[in-house]
């Protein structure tokens, strides 16, 4: 149980989280530079060196990353058509174990608070993973109950208090025709050190034989749920992340963001610095963290994508992205 800090140390904390946030803002005036500042100056980008994640957050902040994990199938087989070109993958126990060694190993590098997760087969892939990393002591998967789905989940270090699904929503393509989620959008509650956190995990539909109406119908009914997540609970800081299979400027991802109701934590880094997967030669941003409008902000600059030297991250075809966000005080 979190007990409230003497007013004294309450001051101390607040001078510091100041002076750490002015230091953050100020990164952007060196971006651009065709020189390295000085060695006091602090900088980021390209002119400063390759990115490093932090590893240390403001303090008083919350980081929060996404992540494919790419296909966590667990060692049994539910479709009846398990193994070698069929989609349901068969690992053995052995292969198994290594996949989640590595994927706990690159999740803990992240040193996240929570991460929202896509592609976790069961409740018995998503075990693998919360069994080798003791710190995220909550997590709740987002099952569609069907053969060999690839679902979200969500783990997290601070206590769960809700978990609301909405994969049973109606959606709309811009045709005219009904469709629903891919899979769930899954959104949880969290107690932050008595403070309101809302998280949504998304994976929208891929455009492996695409549906690209359905994605769109995804984003703009996802849209609308996690803004009004954040109008019921304007206290709360509430952040969607997730597997959005398309990169800014599509249609889905301008509806995601239409009205300024979702702000894109990314789009204060360059491209250069925010793509995730790679598709022929392309590098393409598709997975993504958004901040609603409302309680919590998000701390300048503290966007990262975490890549291993191939372009994904711990195994996946996919990077990892993180920010760090200030819950409402």
């Amino acid at each position: 149980m979190s007990r409230p800090l003497p007013s004294a140390s309450r001051d101390r904390k607040r001078l510091r989280a100041a002076a750490l946030l002015a230091a953050l803002l100020s990164l952007s005036a060196c971006e651009g530079r065709e020189t390295p500042p000085g060695p006091n100056e602090p900088c980021v980008g390209a002119a400063c060196g390759p990115l490093q994640p932090p590893d240390t957050a403001l303090e008083g902040s919350v980081r929060i990353a996404t992540f494919n994990v790419q296909r966590l199938f667990d060692t049994v087989c539910d479709s009846d058509a398990c193994g070698g070109s069929n989609y349901e993958a068969l690992p053995t126990p052995s292969e198994f174990g290594l996949q989640a060694d590595r994927l706990a190993s690159a999740i803990s590098r992240l040193n996240a608070d929570v991460v929202l997760l896509a592609e976790v087969e069961t409740q018995a892939s998503l075990d693998a993973l919360t069994s080798r990393l003791p710190r995220f002591g909550y997590s709740e998967l987002g099952e569609t109950g069907a053969a060999a789905s690839v679902d979200v989940a969500v783990l997290s270090v601070h206590p769960i208090t809700d978990v609301r699904g909405h994969r049973e929503r109606t959606l709309w393509r811009p045709d005219g025709s009904a469709t629903r989620f891919s899979r769930e959008l899954l959104e949880v509650h969290l107690d932050v050190d008595g403070k309101k956190v809302i998280v949504f995990s998304a994976h929208f539909r891929s455009k492996s034989n695409d549906d690209a109406g359905r994605r769109f119908a995804e984003a703009v009914a996802t849209r609308d749920i996690v803004a009004g997540a954040a109008q019921a609970a304007p206290d709360a800081l509430v952040v969607l992340g997730g597997d959005l299979n398309d990169v800014p400027g599509s249609e889905p991802i301008t509806a995601l963001e239409r009205d300024g109701a979702l702000l894109r934590v990314s789009s204060d880094r360059p491209a250069s610095e925010t793509w995730t997967y790679t598709y022929h030669g392309d590098t393409q941003a598709i997975d993504h963290l958004y901040l609603a409008r409302g309680g919590g902000t998000y701390v300048p600059g503290s966007f990262r994508a975490a890549r291993d030297p191939r372009g994904g991250y711990g195994g996946s075809d996919h990077a990892a992205v993180f920010a760090d966000f200030l819950p409402a005080p």
